[in-house]
């Protein structure tokens, strides 16, 4: 079985916490996604893609269900997270699938 991690963003979801991580255990239940942790962040919390691509590296998930893409910061997945599970959207449902990094040069430039 897959396994996943819940991620939102206390600020964006408001008093709708608990019925967006609800929407996300019921989501990853109905694509047989095993859901091993919810990873709640703030808007003061610092580098959140960054700490979020820590907890789906060390955990070794699959993929990360998001309420909306409003949760990630410019409403994009980003590149990092992106690289390293897929992202799944309760509203609108959609999978967006795992994209490898670009390939750089030596120097740090993309090819």
């Amino acid at each position: 079985m897959p396994s996943a991690i819940g991620y939102l963003r206390s600020d964006v979801s408001g008093a709708r916490q608990v019925w967006d991580e609800n929407q996300i255990r019921s989501l990853a239940k109905k694509f047989g996604y095993d859901l091993r942790k919810m990873i709640v962040f703030s808007a003061t919390t610092d580098r959140p893609a960054h700490r979020l691509r820590v907890v789906v590296s060390r955990l070794g998930v699959d993929a990360v269900f998001v309420p909306s893409l409003e949760h990630f910061e410019g409403s994009e997945i980003p590149a990092e997270v992106a690289a390293v599970a897929a992202v799944v959207t309760v509203s609108p449902q959609i999978t967006h699938a795992r994209r490898a990094a670009a390939a750089t040069t030596p120097g740090g430039e993309a090819r």
